[in-house]
């Protein structure tokens, strides 16, 4: 995001660092907290807004879930997307 654009918004991008500290915090602690819950309690805190970028993109990419309760959940397992990426009967021809 440019710097004028964050500005006004008041709105910081994640970093790459971030957002892995945040799959690694929910990957441990998969439903025990809430969104809210969870932010305050990550290792290192950041800005509400940058927590909600990258909880967006964690959600977009099947990567965490929300149970009925809100708690939030890690589903994504890399075993399971190896076993069909390397399905033939699966490729795009």
């Amino acid at each position: 995001m440019p710097a004028e654009v964050e500005k006004r918004t008041g709105c910081h991008s994640p970093t790459l660092d971030s957002i892995r500290m945040v799959e690694d915090f929910i990957r441990e602690n998969s439903g025990e907290f809430k969104k809210t819950a969870l932010c305050k309690e990550l290792p290192k805190q950041m800005m509400y807004q940058t927590f909600m970028q990258i909880i967006d993109y964690l959600q977009e990419s099947d990567k965490i879930a929300f149970d009925s309760e809100g708690h939030v959940c890690w589903i994504y397992n890399p075993e399971i997307v190896k076993y069909y990426n390397n399905r033939e009967d699966l490729r795009i021809r």
